[in-house]
């Protein structure tokens, strides 16, 4: 079986796991309790901290570890959100492409705090301007949150260049960074706020980070013990956040290694599908796009249809984003970069991994996927 889902979930890796043992084993101590066993998961916790802070290029102190990825947006979007309204800030800023946890959030603060939400759009490939931000900003906007890059299409933002919009106009800017840690240098982006997910980079599922600079008020969401400095209450998860810092450092210290082998095999696994497939059209911006992301519609056919046929010949991919699984309604981001809905429901989206695929590996994946589409399509 060639797994190519891993936009959705990435497997542990062995180099996390042994790192993360010792924390479910014999230094099980509460970070919290002042005796030697807890001090101990204290300091790896500390330590946690700072590895992560260092790949983020923020401080040990931005950094709060979450349960996951939306934890993270969930409390970038809210918890900044809701701590400007007593300055009578109450407009976000998000686009149509963002992940649900985004979307949701902003919809909340919608409903339940009269907050104004304005949609930047984007354009045929999943991108926001910089003009286009600038004119959506207004005087009493709290926070611009947008993804760094896409989960579905992989288009990348050009987030220095957008942030610096913002900046212009004291408005901070959270990025999703869930899907392009790991891909993309994470330390000069100019953001405020920016979220990390530990299953998408060979940690465990369940432990995320938001980190937010010390200036940014924020409002938690949990409360209880007051841990991570009152900003999210709850025993923290040692192990994972061990995890955590181990999977983003290695991931970092290969990125551009793997980048470019990854994305040339990508690049070939393109150019041969749409070789084989007239009906496939590739989804999101060409050139700025994750390096390990593939997404093509193949018109005339069901997306659904096509999955099942590739997991007959060995390949499991998906139409999408994982959070919208099971979901019979097109792509909230297909149809944002304006694919009609009968389009957008033919989709199929194929990540890789950071692994080393053999050389003939893109050409012979483009004829079983050729042979798939071939077959659904009568």
């Amino acid at each position: 079986m060639l797994y190519l889902d891993h936009a959705a979930t990435s497997p542990v890796r062995p180099e996390v796991l042994e790192a993360m043992r010792p924390y479910l084993t014999e230094v099980f101590g509460n970070p919290s309790s002042h005796h030697t066993t807890g001090e101990a998961a204290a300091n790896a916790l500390d330590d946690a901290r700072a590895r992560v802070a260092a790949v983020l290029g923020m401080r040990t102190g931005d950094v709060v570890f979450t349960a996951g990825g939306t934890e993270a947006n969930n409390l970038a979007v809210k918890g900044i959100t809701l701590a400007a309204l007593v300055r009578d800030r109450r407009h976000l800023v998000v686009s149509p492409v963002e992940h649900e946890s985004i979307l949701e959030s902003a919809e909340y603060l919608r409903r339940f705090h009269a907050v104004s939400v304005t949609q930047v759009a984007v354009d045929a490939r999943g991108r926001i301007s910089p003009d286009a931000l600038g004119a959506a900003l207004r005087d009493d906007t709290a926070l611009v949150s947008l993804g760094h890059a896409n989960n579905e299409i992989g288009t990348v933002q050009d987030v220095a260049a957008l942030g610096a919009v913002a900046r212009a106009t004291g408005v901070p800017l959270h990025v999703d960074a869930v899907q392009s840690a790991g891909w993309l240098d994470l330390r000069d982006l100019g953001a405020d706020a920016i979220s990390i997910a530990g299953h998408k980079l060979g940690a465990p599922k369940g432990i995320g980070a938001l980190a937010v600079r010390g200036r940014v008020p924020l409002e938690p969401l949990l409360h209880g013990g007051g841990q991570e400095r009152g900003r999210r209450s709850g025993t923290e998860n040692v192990a994972g956040a061990v995890g955590l810092a181990t999977a983003l450092q290695l991931a970092e210290a290969e990125r551009a290694a793997v980048a470019a082998r990854v994305g040339a095999a990508t690049e070939r696994f393109i150019a041969a599908v749409q070789t084989r497939i007239p009906s496939a059209t590739l989804t999101g911006d060409p050139r700025h796009r994750l390096p390990a992301t593939a997404s093509f519609t193949f018109a005339g056919t069901s997306g659904e249809a096509v999955l099942l046929e590739l997991e007959r010949r060995g390949i499991v991919s998906s139409s999408g984003s994982a959070c919208a699984a099971g979901s019979d309604e097109p792509s909230h981001v297909l149809l944002a970069c304006g694919i009609a809905p009968e389009v957008a429901q033919t989709s199929v989206r194929f990540t890789f991994g950071r692994a080393a695929l053999p050389t003939d590996a893109p050409e012979h994946l483009a004829a079983l996927v050729a042979d798939a589409v071939r077959a659904v399509s009568g």
